[in-house]
């Protein structure tokens, strides 16, 4: 399935629940709250290493990306385009690993 197939399910099902699917009928600023609080589950069910099954990590991060392709439907952005830019773009980018928490493999 692709991205945009995904949007189109996911868009159908917002219809359908009332979620809305267009800007005028959604929040922005709580559906950027709702995508953060899903990210913070993700976190919580991997910091109790509870990976797989109800209200698991991999769960909460399908939650989170759910979210985020609601919010691209509604707003009508193509974020297949937004993510390949921003690969192209991290091409030619340098990390200063030194200055950073991640550690570079």
């Amino acid at each position: 399935m692709t991205i945009q197939q995904l949007i189109a399910l996911i868009m159908e099902q917002a219809k359908q629940k009332g979620f809305g699917v267009k800007a005028d009928e959604i929040n922005v600023p709580e559906k950027i709250a709702l995508i953060h609080s899903e990210v913070s589950e993700a976190f919580e069910a991997y910091r109790h290493k509870n990976i797989d099954g109800k209200d698991g990590f991999k769960e909460e991060l399908g939650d989170a990306v759910q979210r985020i392709l609601h919010l691209c439907g509604s707003l009508d952005i193509d974020i297949e385009e937004s993510i390949i830019k921003k690969i192209k773009s991290n091409e030619d980018r340098e990390w200063n690993w030194d200055n950073m928490n991640e550690k570079h493999s």
